[in-house]
């Protein structure tokens, strides 16, 4: 395995906004095994959350799905927690309705002072989809989503909504309680069909990919641009992809190792089975295509190795290396495009702390300074906003 000399840091580049992740599915050493597991505790998401709020991380993910615990009620409970953490929670069209998903935003902002930025979930697993009653074809999906947030935005945006579509009917729909952030909370997105980059470029404000080497990803950020250029907008980018650093190359190929020492071959087969067969993910398919089926051939590009994704579905690489050579890969991230990195690591406590200590210092971020968040507003000013609102309501 080849590590190659890291490019030098770019001085004028500007810092990236680093997220963590919440593991509200659990969290262990091992991928693919039992050995030294922790169970997905409310204490435990709160031990990580602080951290990274002490240690300068700009926000987390919180994952969604029938193995994780509920993103809402566990981001509205580590709100109160934490100080100027930003809440990336996932908001499913296709689960909720529209009016509903517009009062549980705005009661979160609120509560906690700005802080809700929403991911914008449309795919999953067919299985899981099934057991949530999601039972539309993959473009059908993007099409209620589509629906789904121009009725969303103008309800959360103060406006009276009346609407007739094909998937949502509403009524004299309004929000009396307003969020924090004007228009709304801002809407992240990851999509890479067609469909997808089609809603990312009409609705939100920041595209997400995982982590694919940076002259593959180029192109597919370059046409979601170009979707929202032609609608006379501009989109930031982020970057989901998981890290393993060390204070040398040779201690992080290793952490690398032990991270999959447990997995089977039978565990490989079975995982990829499901990732190229049972799922219609067109970004899941991206990631299996990328796994080259040789364990001991999975760094795929420099410092990016594909070992999470044997077994792990979603976000399946790695930026592993030393400080330099890890800000060196994130510096080429940048060249693209990509502003906001949303990493994770296992077990996610330590390895927050690893990047804290050992890449923030390489990237030019500052983890002791404190700030308070732009997004808190006025009180007064929010107080009369609501009391214009029940008035309105009223009359």
């Amino acid at each position: 395995m080849s590590h190659p000399v890291p490019l030098p840091a770019t001085p004028a580049a500007q810092s990236p906004d680093i997220f963590w992740f919440i593991p509200t599915h659990g969290d262990g050493a091992y991928l693919g095994s039992e050995t030294r597991q922790r169970p997905p505790e409310f204490a435990y998401f709160r031990e990580v959350a602080q951290a990274v709020d002490r240690l300068g991380f700009k926000g987390v993910l919180l994952p969604t799905g029938q193995s994780c615990e509920d993103s809402w009620i566990t981001a509205a409970g580590l709100a109160t927690a934490t100080e100027r953490l930003k809440f990336l929670v996932a908001l499913r069209p296709g689960v909720t309705t529209p009016a509903f998903a517009a009062r549980q935003a705005a009661a979160l902002d609120r509560l906690s002072d700005g802080r809700l930025l929403l991911n914008v979930v449309v795919g999953g697993h067919p299985a899981e989809l099934a057991a949530d009653g999601i039972f539309l074809d993959h473009d059908a999906r993007y099409a209620q989503a589509d629906e789904f947030l121009k009725i969303w935005r103008d309800l959360v945006a103060g406006k009276t909504v009346d609407h007739s579509g094909k998937y949502y009917r509403v009524e004299h729909g309004r929000l009396d309680f307003p969020v924090v952030q004007q228009p709304h909370p801002p809407l992240w997105f990851g999509g890479s069909s067609e469909a997808g980059h089609e809603v990312a470029a009409e609705h939100t404000s920041v595209y997400l990919s995982w982590g694919e080497p940076p002259h593959i990803l180029k192109d597919k950020l370059a046409d979601v641009q170009a979707r929202a250029a032609r609608r006379g907008r501009k989109l930031k980018f982020g970057l989901r992809i998981h890290f393993i650093v060390r204070e040398t190359e040779a201690e992080a190929w290793t952490a690398a190792d032990r991270l999959i020492s447990q997995v089977s071959d039978e565990q490989i087969e079975s995982a990829q089975k499901r990732f190229k067969v049972e799922m219609d993910s067109v970004g899941q398919a991206r990631m299996a295509a990328l796994q080259p089926g040789d364990r001991n051939k999975l760094e795929i590009a420099p410092n990016l190795w594909a070992g999470i994704g044997l077994v792990r579905r979603g976000a399946g690489t790695a930026l592993v290396g030393d400080p330099k050579s890890v800000a060196a890969r994130i510096r080429e991230y940048q060249e693209i495009g990509i502003e906001t990195f949303i990493g994770s690591g296992y077990p996610h406590l330590e390895e927050a702390y690893r990047v804290a200590e050992l890449l923030f210092p390489e990237l030019g971020i500052d983890g002791r300074r404190r700030k308070v968040s732009d997004n808190i507003v006025n009180e007064f000013a929010v107080g009369s906003h609501l009391a214009e609102r029940r008035r309105a309501a009223v009359s």
